[in-house]
């Protein structure tokens, strides 16, 4: 059995909910969000899951990539997908037109996204390096390179990759040692040591294109002299000779999962390369591509989380074991607690889902707002949200992919089903684009205190908005959720006090985003809620979101609790010391 084709009707009707939906149409006719067309488009993603992504998943997974004579070859079948996936436009739904891209919204690209990386996230992460880097060059680079490059990278025939982590400079961005000299022709030789870039290289694509970090000479310490660069793998000659850059793979990790998808590092050795925008904006530059990259990263734990909580559903539904010894076996979703597993995981994939829907509504209304003020509000909206939906997308595809594995027993632990690597894959979530920590302390230090809790402030006012207006279909869901946010809004005031003694915030700072994280479940499960609609999926995202309201105070009461406990708690950590 594999993982089942996903449900589209679930999904358009997640998008038809998402909050400010009407307003994005508004403002972006050409994006067509019509119902007819949401669905449309979202069925061909599906066939070509289905058809193309999910066989080719257990290949890439059981072959994975090796080098051969220096260079990253990567399994059976997948050049061939890729050109089919490129060829029929999917990496290009939200790009604009001028570029080759399609005009389409944000939200369409996330779903069609948790789509496609349900079939294969190893083969889906290509594409959101392909994203990103288009939308970093588009914003900062010359005209001669953006011609160069975005039309290539858009149709595929080119691929791109994000260079950032060293040896000893991961989340330290400040740190980093690469070096950028100037050629005298206005390019540079860059020479450094970079790790952990994803497809960093491959036989996919005819080109790639590194966006790196580097520190031009005589620049100053910390993050504040680093400068973005443009690295290709090969340049050309006036003439159009080839000419291999002076880049070395040192080698591909070997990882727990994701094996189709070519980790690698990278030896900088005087390559030419050329700047990307101005000298030393480099780090303010690649917040360009935030958005995109921690987005995906939601809609990849989507994509895992969704499709586990799919399979055990209908394994439980087959799977016959238990009740009267003299009758036949019931199917074991006939228990009570097969049951509460049940709900828990498909709960927790709905919330998810309506909040990844939520958040890419919200970064395209931060882009196209004309107002100043609807736009400065989305831009906080959405910066609040994006940490608590990176982190949740991680939690939620590693945890329901171990509640599966729980619900199968022995089986779900065997390769003959596809759980075990669901677990393996997902498992990196948290940990890349910004550790868990790193996104706590970024929802403290940068969201709360230094904008003053603006995000914070634009979600409350939302959800009791939607409290009030829902209060009538949903008295019991929405005063629990008026609960939830009560005790968000009192944690972030409390911590705001402790602004001059950032240590005694900084140790419930993870319970915080996890208080923040209930708190914006919460407002989704509530809209889901007060669906009355008799068809399948107004009726399935009802009981999720009663179900995850259920208990949702007691859980916010906690986190809320241990958001406030302090530094005093970590007192004895010295005694951990081993001898």
């Amino acid at each position: 059995m594999t993982i089942p084709a996903a449900d589209t009707t679930v999904i358009a009707a997640q998008i038809a909910l998402a909050p400010d939906l009407a307003r994005l149409r508004d403002l972006l006719p050409e994006a067509d969000l019509s119902p007819e067309t949401v669905i449309a488009i979202l069925d061909e993603a599906a066939k070509f899951s289905d058809r193309v992504l999910t066989p080719l998943n257990r290949v890439l997974d059981r072959e994975g990539c090796h080098v051969e004579n220096g260079r990253v070859r990567t399994a059976s079948g997948h050049q061939q997908a890729w050109t089919d996936f490129a060829a029929a436009g999917w990496p290009s739904l939200d790009l604009p037109s001028a570029i080759g891209g399609q005009d389409m919204a944000m939200v369409m690209a996330a779903a069609c996204q948790e789509i496609f990386d349900r079939g294969s996230i190893a083969f889906g992460m290509l594409t959101t390096n392909l994203r990103a880097s288009v939308r970093l060059i588009a914003a900062h680079a010359d005209a001669a390179t953006k011609n160069e490059w975005l039309p290539r990278l858009v149709s595929g025939q080119w691929a791109s990759t994000i260079c950032i982590s060293e040896p000893g400079a991961g989340s330290d961005a400040g740190r980093i040692r690469t070096r950028a000299v100037p050629n005298g022709d206005g390019s540079y030789a860059i020479t450094g040591e970079k790790i952990w870039i994803s497809y960093g290289d491959h036989d996919l694509a005819g080109r790639i294109g590194h966006c790196l970090l580097a520190r031009i000479e005589g620049a100053p310490a910390g993050g504040a002299g680093l400068s973005l660069f443009l690295v290709p793998d090969w340049t050309a000659d006036k003439g159009g000779a080839r000419t291999r850059n002076a880049i070395a793979l040192r080698r591909t990790e070997e990882k727990l999962g994701l094996h189709g998808s070519p980790t690698c590092a990278l030896g900088f050795e005087g390559a030419r390369g050329v700047l990307i925008g101005k000298e030393g904006r480099g780090l303010a530059q690649l917040f360009t591509m935030i958005a995109v990259m921690r987005l995906a990263v939601a809609a990849q734990g989507l994509a895992l989380a969704s499709g586990a909580a799919d399979l055990a559903l209908r394994y439980a539904e087959e799977r016959r074991q238990g009740g009267p010894v003299n009758e036949p076996p019931v199917p074991i979703a006939a228990h009570a607690d097969v049951q509460r597993q049940l709900l828990d995981m498909a709960s927790r994939a709905e919330v998810l889902r309506g909040l990844v829907m939520a958040l890419a509504v919200q970064v395209d209304l931060a882009a196209h707002e004309p107002d100043a003020e609807a736009r400065a509000n989305a831009q906080a909206l959405s910066q609040w949200l994006l940490p608590v939906a990176k982190t949740l997308g991680g939690e939620t595809a590693f945890g329901v992919a171990s509640d599966a594995i729980q619900l199968f027993g022995g089986a779900g632990y065997v390769r003959d089903w596809p759980l075990e690597q669901s677990l393996r894959d997902a498992r990196v979530f948290t940990i890349y684009e910004g550790t868990s920590g790193i996104q706590a302390l970024d929802l403290l230090h940068r969201r709360l205190w230094r904008d003053e809790a603006k995000g914070l402030n634009v979600f409350l006012a939302k959800a009791r908005a939607d409290v009030e207006r829902l209060h009538s279909a949903c008295p019991g869901e929405s005063c629990t959720l008026m609960r939830v946010l009560d005790l968000l809004a009192d944690a972030g005031r409390r911590l705001t006090a402790l602004a001059a003694t950032p240590r005694e915030a900084e140790a419930g700072a993870t319970a915080f985003l996890q208080l923040a994280a209930l708190a914006a479940t919460g407002w989704i499960a509530l809209r889901l809620a007060s669906l009355r609609g008799e068809n399948h999926a107004s009726q399935r995202l009802a009981a999720c979101g009663r179900y995850w309201l259920s208990d949702l105070a007691e859980r916010a009461t906690l986190a809320h609790a241990q958001s406030l406990l302090g530094n005093g708690r970590l007192e004895d950590f010295s005694r951990l010391s081993i001898k």
